[in-house]
């Protein structure tokens, strides 16, 4: 293997530091990546409003196959992070090929279940006999990147749990610099190619995956040599899921209690007209772009935490997170004023239809003053899933959504309109941010206390 450096950088370097060389590479990747789900809207704006918010309504469906996705890789993560820190190196071979192996499985389900509810699922959502064929001819196209999208997730987590962060950046950016390419190439038909339209956009997100997907193969397999595939006994493979699993199941349902809590918050948007979803679409793609900073610090605070914890630096841990908790107040504050003074202009780049442009700059003007609060939880659930306890996360998580957002915003959008909606998802980051960082505050305490004689003796 290729990663005691890494590995020994991030149990011994300054704290800022190793956060930093986790952070900073992710972030170039998320803006790649985020910025390719911005240039889809833009470029299916140009067709039209019908067009963009037909695509909007796919955009919860998008966060359920990501969530799904993104629980393989977090569950991959918190194993294989611990056994770099304990230096098990064998077992991180191990786990890293059985977790790509489960991915693969669990892509093909996705597909079929997505296949399969298309028109229920979007009459749920409040698309209607204008929109209901677009999304149809869009997302039947688009499931079928959720193939080659969970084996690089996990991939890249195994890359990002040994200290390099940078590889999986250049393979999410390649990915993103493609997307982007091929987007107005298929959409606008240029260069002799047919007009595809909002089909060309979806052509061009599962293109995009499935490069990712064979050049993470090939860097983990070959360059890092990470893995090698010889560990296919059935004993082994059960093991490994099991470790998993552990972690990535509570890490699902927490994640896709977000994406169906965004889908029933679409619905409620939806009852003042379809160009407030094209509106609320645009803040929504335009918040996960201001949101990469602190997905990138919470992406990075899992490999941080995990080695440290699996070598038993406790003290480096605790530190990592308190470092995170700053830096999201200080994010969290500059963006917050940003987006509230630009909002007008960048939701005019977007469409020119005035209740989308209303809609996208109130929800720009309120939800963003929570930002610092839900940096918060996100650092602290990424903690707790590093550390192997995935339940506080997923109430935090639960919390936020079920318990806070959902029943608020119901209640708010009958009181106060759009203006209710949003300031339900402002509510609800406090409040999750508040129950993350008490909560981690109170098991790690904990923690440390039931292992303080064990540490005795090396201190």
């Amino acid at each position: 293997m290729k990663t005691e450096k890494q590995r020994l950088k991030l149990t011994e370097a300054p704290i800022g530091e190793s956060i930093r060389s986790l952070m900073l590479p992710m972030l170039v990747g998320m803006i790649a990546l985020i910025s390719y789900n911005v240039a889809d809207t833009y470029f299916v704006g140009q067709i039209g409003t019908l067009e963009l918010a037909a695509i909007s309504f796919t955009f919860p469906v998008g966060f359920i196959v990501g969530a799904v996705t993104m629980s393989f890789g977090i569950g991959t993560a918190s194993v294989v992070s611990r056994m770099f820190g304990a230096n098990q190196l064998d077992d991180v071979e191990r786990v890293a090929v059985h977790a790509m192996l489960l991915g693969g499985v669990a892509g093909l389900v996705v597909v079929g279940i997505g296949l399969a509810t298309i028109d229920p699922l979007f009459t749920l959502l409040g698309a209607d006999e204008t929109t209901l064929p677009i999304i149809r001819r869009y997302i039947s196209i688009y499931y079928w990147g959720g193939v080659f999208l969970i084996v690089p997730m996990i991939s890249n987590s195994v890359m990002r749990a040994s200290g390099n962060a940078r590889t999986p950046a250049m393979i999410m950016t390649i990915a993103a610099i493609s997307n982007v390419i091929l987007d107005p190439i298929l959409i606008f038909g240029w260069f002799g190619f047919p007009r595809l339209g909002v089909e060309g956009a979806a052509i061009a997100t599962v293109v995009a995956n499935a490069g990712t997907m064979v050049t993470s193969i090939y860097a983990i397999r070959y360059r890092e040599k990470l893995v090698h595939f010889k560990h296919l006994w059935a004993d082994q493979i059960i093991d490994s899921w099991k470790r998993i699993l552990h972690v990535g199941l509570p890490s699902m349902a927490s994640s896709l209690i977000a994406p169906i809590t965004t889908a029933f918050i679409t619905y409620q948007v939806a009852q003042f007209g379809q160009e407030a979803v094209a509106g609320f679409g645009i803040a929504a793609r335009l918040e996960g772009l201001a949101m990469m900073a602190i997905i990138a610090l919470s992406a990075a605070i899992t490999p941080f935490v995990g080695q440290n914890f699996g070598a038993g630096k406790y003290d480096r841990v605790a530190s990592g997170v308190t470092w995170c908790y700053k830096f999201s107040i200080v994010y969290g504050l500059s963006v917050a004023a940003i987006m509230a003074l630009l909002s007008p202009f960048i939701a005019g780049i977007f469409t020119d239809d005035p209740t989308a442009i209303y809609t996208t700059t109130l929800h720009m003007r309120i939800v963003p003053i929570s930002y610092l609060a839900l940096g918060c939880a996100m650092t602290a659930n990424s903690s707790f899933n590093a550390i192997g306890k995935p339940m506080p996360a997923m109430f935090i998580s639960m919390t936020r959504t079920i318990l806070c957002y959902a029943p608020l915003a119901f209640l708010f959008a009958h009181w106060f309109g759009l203006v209710g909606i949003f300031a339900a998802a402002c509510t609800a980051n406090f409040v999750a941010g508040s129950v993350g960082v008490i909560w981690f505050r109170a098991v790690f305490k904990h923690k440390l206390e039931d292992q303080k004689p064990a540490l005795q003796p090396t201190s």
